[in-house]
Formats: C-alpha cells, sequence, structure tokens
C-alpha cells in the first residue's frame, strides 16, 4: 500500500492519496513510514520537474498534497515514540519575496525527518527572524528566497542577525532559485541548499 500511495502522489491523484494515507494509519502503518513514502514520492516529483516532465502547477499541487497529508499524519506522529525531535528549525521566505512551494517542501522534509520546524511564511521582514530567534531558539535558520532581489533581503537578514547577537549560536542556510556559492558568500550564510533534501542534510550535519 505503501507503493499505491507513492504512485498516487506522483501521478497526482489527490484522491487516492489522501483515501490511501487514512486506509494505511487505520492499518496501525507507522506514520514515519507514510511519510517516508512521501519524502520518495517528492524526490520522483523533483527529479520529474528538473527532467521537464513536470512544471509549476504540479509541483503546486504536491505540495497541497503533502500538506493534507500531513494533516492526517501528525496526531498519528505525535503519539509514536519515533517523533523524538532532532532539533529546532526556523524557516521563511525573506523580505520581498512571496514563493512559498520551495519553502512549503523543505519545511515538510525537515519535519519528517524528525526536526521540530517554526515557519515564519512569506515576506518574512528582517526584525521578524530576529524576534523569532530569541523566541524559539533554533539551532538553524532556513532563508529561502526565489528571485534575485532575495539575495540582498538574504545578506540583510544574516547582518540583523548578527547585530542582534545571535550569529554565532545558530547555522543559516539559504536556498530556492538560482542560489549558488557566489550568492551564498554574498550573504554570509554557512551553507544553501540545492534541494529540499540537501536542506535535511546540512541540518543533521550541523545538529
Amino acid at each position: 500500500m505503501l507503493q499505491s500511495l507513492i504512485d498516487a502522489i506522483t501521478d497526482m491523484r489527490e484522491d487516492e492519496a489522501l483515501q490511501l494515507t487514512a486506509e494505511i494509519l487505520d492499518k496501525g502503518t507507522n506514520p514515519v513510514d507514510v511519510l517516508e513514502a512521501c519524502r520518495k514520492a517528492m524526490g520522483i516529483i523533483g527529479q520529474r520537474y528538473e527532467e521537464g516532465e513536470y512544471f509549476l502547477p504540479e509541483l503546486i499541487m504536491a505540495g497541497e498534497m503533502l500538506n493534507q497529508i500531513t494533516v492526517l499524519v501528525k496526531p498519528k506522529l505525535s503519539a509514536s515514540s519515533e517523533a523524538k525531535r532532532l532539533g529546532k528549525v526556523l524557516i521563511g521566505t525573506v523580505q520581498g519575496d512571496i514563493h512559498d512551494i520551495g519553502k512549503d517542501t523543505v519545511s515538510f522534509m525537515l519535519d519528517v525527518n524528525g526536526f521540530e520546524v517554526r515557519d515564519l511564511g512569506v515576506d518574512v521582514p528582517v526584525q521578524t527572524f530576529v524576534e523569532a530567534i530569541r523566541e524559539f531558539q533554533p539551532q538553524v535558520v532556513a532563508l529561502s528566497g526565489f528571485l534575485t532581489l532575495a539575495f540582498d533581503a538574504m545578506k540583510d537578514t544574516v547582518s540583523a542577525i548578527t547585530a542582534a547577537g545571535f550569529r554565532d549560536s545558530v547555522k543559516i542556510m539559504i536556498g530556492g532559485g538560482q542560489i549558488d556559492e557566489q550568492v551564498r558568500q554574498h550573504t554570509g550564510a554557512d551553507a544553501y541548499g540545492k534541494d529540499a533534501m540537501a536542506a535535511v542534510n546540512l541540518a543533521k550535519g550541523w545538529i
């Protein structure tokens, strides 16, 4: 049934994917296994996107499916002994940018892989990040941005985190759009992730 769920998600059969999720959970399957199936499905969808088989609408639909599946899984996950949190990650799309598909996927994958995630949403002001770090006390801060104008916003956010005295206590990753090593250097972040699994691996490595 888990393979059927993967197939339903990757083929964009939303109703079937949700029905299968409910049936799998009702049978007492470990919720972590359901989330692992979602992770595999997102990997396939990402590959199809890179190969030009899928486009933005499919990514949006996949994100919506993941959100709905997460709603079904989370109550079961909280009761699972395997839901031990590795650490805290604060994530948001920086000021001036409203793209959230990549951010939502990264949030989901971090959640699946055992992190406590606080998502600040999109177009997040610099000071909001700073205040959230003070309150949430994450080990990792993830800055997302799709537009090139996000690069300076990321730099401003890193600078504000430094000025507030939090830079030594958090690792900062960036991701989205045309992010590369040159952009990372420009922003002052510790690393960049080319996809959601790269973000997960960075967080695991740091924590």
